[in-house]
């Protein structure tokens, strides 16, 4: 049997703290991309923050995974649980993908598998997601995958100069089941 992390084009890992370098490729796409704006970071701040990643201790269901495409290893991107209630069964996750790794399908296999971890394993009940308004790649890409738009925070954020508003999406673990397989075995 395969890793359950492992999909078709890409794996889920750990942070090693050789990546700082992909995640400061990151942050200078999510700026350039106009989806934050952050004062700069230097190299050596990238390289103890992933050393840290490498080297943190779980936090319950609040971990980040980077995600490694398969034909060649690269890191693409990173997903993660950033929020999570087990009381009221509901989790908050995010997902960043490079640049130029962008409408390659790599997103939707890794946030399907934290998915289904998170439904099938962890027992969560929802899923949400908090995606910029002007991002129309990943309200698509949200929507392909089954969520739901559940509100519109207007004017909820500020960066690059203005406010933006922010989109509440949702998704149900069996509105999730019906559209995607709850087990890869």
């Amino acid at each position: 049997m395969a890793s359950f992390w492992t999909g078709q084009r890409i794996r889920l890992r750990g942070i090693e703290p050789d990546d700082w370098t992909a995640f400061m490729r990151f942050a200078v796409d999510e700026e350039r991309l106009g989806d934050l704006l952050h004062p700069p970071r230097s190299a050596e701040g990238f390289r103890t923050w992933a050393k840290e990643q490498s080297s943190a201790k779980t936090d319950g269901d609040r971990f980040g995974l980077a995600i490694e495409a398969i034909d060649t290893g690269e890191i693409v991107g990173a997903v993660g649980s950033h929020q999570a209630d087990p009381h009221a069964g509901w989790f908050e996750y995010g997902v960043t993908m490079g640049a130029e790794h962008r409408r390659k399908g790599y997103a939707a296999e890794a946030v399907v598998t934290l998915l289904r971890y998170m439904f099938a394993e962890r027992r969560y009940h929802k899923c949400v997601a908090r995606l910029f308004a002007h991002n129309e790649a990943s309200l698509a890409l949200h929507r392909r995958l089954g969520f739901v738009e559940e509100g519109r925070l207007r004017d909820h954020v500020f960066f690059a100069g203005r406010h933006h508003d922010l989109v509440m999406m949702g998704m149900l673990a069996d509105e999730f089941a019906q559209l995607h397989t709850m087990s890869e075995l």
